[in-house]
């Protein structure tokens, strides 16, 4: 069994805090973009503007993960601490917040430079899986999002929780949404090369299947326990985002 009492700081330099939550975001931009610049940007149009696009996918990611976590997940604490919503620093983000965020700024930008969205989606929708891998170790580190109690061998106890042992659930969530979901991806990625639209469709499905199915072993928020029939918020919201890329596939897929 697991010990689990990781410092969230990663580093401190003169008063200055620089967490893994951080890092996880910076280097999983990185390595994207890097990835995505040498072997998914091919069309030499998106070529020449994908890196300030760059720029558009950030502030995305921020925004929508914010008012994605605030809306969905916390939204009567923020309606009577409104000036909390801008302290991104005290934590509080929503992936499906952030993917919202990175369609409606892919989507001004795309018409910004009269190109398809779905051509920068896709190649988004590629990469992803891998700043979710850094993101959820990093909430393993945290000891953060944690498992339910269980009694498994690989249990985990997280010190700064308590002494039960739970389920690794961050780390179920790394390697479905992040490892496995990115080599899944690429080897689909060669079947739908001239139907723009349906890998981000795909990856819409994949991630929250995968999603849905950790929740089991993953415990509620405390603030919102299950919702209905024993379900959590993240997988309602999870059947909304598979419902979304089904049509979008089926669209996209009949496109020819």
């Amino acid at each position: 069994m697991f010990i689990n009492n990781f410092d969230p700081v990663a580093l401190e330099i003169f008063s200055l805090e620089v967490r893994w939550y951080s890092l996880a975001y910076i280097f999983g931009i990185l390595f994207g973009w890097i990835l995505a610049k040498k072997l998914f940007v091919q069309n030499i149009e998106i070529k020449n503007k994908f890196d300030d696009y760059l720029t558009y996918l950030i502030i995305g990611i921020i925004i929508g993960g914010r008012l994605g976590y605030v809306f969905i997940y916390n939204s009567s604490f923020y309606i009577n601490n409104p000036l909390d919503i801008f302290k991104i620093w005290q934590g509080g983000m929503s992936f499906h917040g952030g993917l919202i965020g990175v369609i409606f700024l892919s989507i001004i930008f795309a018409k910004k430079n009269n190109q398809n969205p779905f051509l920068y989606m896709d190649i988004v929708a590629l990469v992803a899986p891998i700043g979710i891998f850094f993101g959820r170790i990093a909430n393993f580190i945290n000891s953060e999002l944690y498992g339910t109690i269980t009694n498994v061998p690989w249990a985990v106890i997280f010190i700064q929780v308590d002494s039960l042992p739970r389920h690794p659930s961050q780390l179920y969530e790394a390697l479905l949404e992040g490892l496995f979901l990115f080599l899944l991806l690429i080897y689909l990625r060669n079947k739908f090369l001239d139907k723009p639209g349906v890998i981000s469709g795909l990856f819409l499905i994949l991630y929250s299947i995968f999603r849905f199915f950790v929740e089991f072993y993953r415990a509620p928020d405390e603030h919102l326990g299950y919702i209905f029939l024993n379900f959590t918020m993240g997988q309602m919201v999870s059947l909304i985002f598979i419902l979304s890329g089904v049509i979008l596939i089926y669209f996209k897929n009949e496109t020819r």
